[in-house]
């Protein structure tokens, strides 16, 4: 989001900057909501009552201070026989204190509409109905869709997918795993492509058609797709970009060989897993597998099986240069992301429904790094990644990037 407000031109704090348009954009969504709950329906709607009713008379434009973006000018509504009385702008307010801590609220947290309420009365000492909080934030559903559905860049060097489990009510409260991609482009920016909720059943068919998904928004090669597992995905991924490579995430399969062995053997196991993640070649890799195996099998005989299901996942990595395999060799590019979502979602227990949730994930990703601070450092990280990557991918490289 930062990286395309730049792109336009538009600053973050500026007169025109993005956070006074999210200002203008919550404030007047919650004075129209306001009017809604006054006049009990909505902009359209008829009353039984007929003209005799009181309506909807247009708007007056109002320019009200805030401390961190300076004036803002909002548009107020108004009704027919002037009984309206907003509490989010009240009549003849000219200075909100700290209006900007409530977009941040709204449009970054993701709070409950009880913590909202809470948050409005809290900083404007007035009473705002969870209700009418609810249709604020429903506004969000609209921009989340729109950006799940924004075009995507054609070509990605990395294309990271996890999964993060979340408590959701259908029928009866049950985990339910929600999916994001993280795609690193060949400037070394990353960015999520998308969230996805899973159904019940998972494959080949779902993945197929998440993947198509991102490539009918513009994807049209990507050098590495990195995945814990996740069964149907590595078919489906020969499907749509057949030139793509599919990596298991090693540290998750290391993670999963710790979790078969005791704690006090997992030093010596360590030991011996070192060699086979940083074998020269395949070759290699395979005899530094047997000779762990071999000493490990008679006591943790699950670790066999583990290593063996997961071979022909792990080894593609080993064929590229260091610097590639460092940025590749993990999911740890979406852990961060998904240590966030945790935090988001942990104080709600669980959502009512799948929107719920996904209308919570949006609004986390839109947070991240508001500084832009962070998408720097990645970067930085990445530039000699990037140098191997221009060089091994030199003929799917696009043109205009060679250039």
């Amino acid at each position: 989001m930062i990286r395309r407000a730049k792109e336009q031109g538009l600053d973050l704090t500026g007169p025109d900057g993005l956070l006074k348009r999210f200002t203008k954009t919550v404030l007047e969504s919650a004075l129209d909501e306001e009017m809604t709950e006054h006049l009990g329906r909505g902009k359209h709607e008829k009353s039984a009552e007929g003209r005799a009713a009181n309506t909807r008379n247009g708007t007056t434009v109002k320019t009200v201070t805030t401390e961190a973006v300076g004036p803002v000018t909002i548009e107020v509504p108004r009704d027919r026989d002037g009984s309206f009385d907003p509490v989010i702008v009240r009549k003849r307010q000219r200075r909100l204190g700290d209006v900007d801590e409530v977009v941040l609220s709204l449009y970054a947290k993701g709070l409950t509409t009880g913590e909202i309420s809470a948050h409005f009365s809290q900083i404007y000492g007035a009473s705002v109905s969870k209700e009418t909080i609810s249709r604020i934030t429903e506004r969000v559903v609209s921009e989340m869709n729109e950006w799940a559905s924004r075009p995507l860049d054609a070509v990605y060097a990395a294309v990271f997918i996890d999964a993060i489990v979340v408590k959701v009510r259908d029928g009866q409260v049950a985990n339910r795993a929600f999916y994001a991609a993280i795609g690193v482009d060949l400037e070394g920016n990353r960015d999520v492509l998308g969230i996805w909720g899973s159904p019940a059943a998972e494959g080949a068919k779902y993945w197929l058609a998440v993947l198509t998904e991102l490539k009918n928004r513009g994807v049209e090669d990507v050098f590495f797709l990195v995945c814990d597992g996740l069964k149907g995905l590595p078919d489906a991924v020969g499907v749509v970009w057949p030139l793509a490579v599919v990596q298991t995430c090693v540290i998750h399969l290391l993670r999963n060989t710790f979790r078969y062995a005791s704690k006090k053997d997992w030093d010596a196991l360590k030991r011996d897993l070192k060699p086979v993640y940083t074998a020269v070649n395949e070759a290699a890799a395979e005899r530094a597998r047997d000779e762990m195996l071999a000493k490990w099998d008679g006591k943790y005989p699950a670790i066999r099986g583990l290593w063996l299901n997961a071979w022909d996942r792990f080894v593609p990595f080993l064929d590229y240069d260091v610097e590639i395999r460092r940025v590749i060799c993990s999911t740890n590019a979406i852990e961060s992301l998904n240590a966030r979502f945790r935090r988001s979602i942990r104080a709600r227990g669980h959502f009512p429904d799948e929107r719920a949730a996904l209308k919570c994930l949006y609004l986390t990703v839109r947070s991240l790094d508001p500084t832009g601070k962070g998408q720097v450092r990645w970067t930085a990280r990445w530039k000699p990644a990037l140098n191997a990557f221009a060089i091994t991918f030199a003929d799917r490289w696009p043109a205009s990037e060679n250039q």
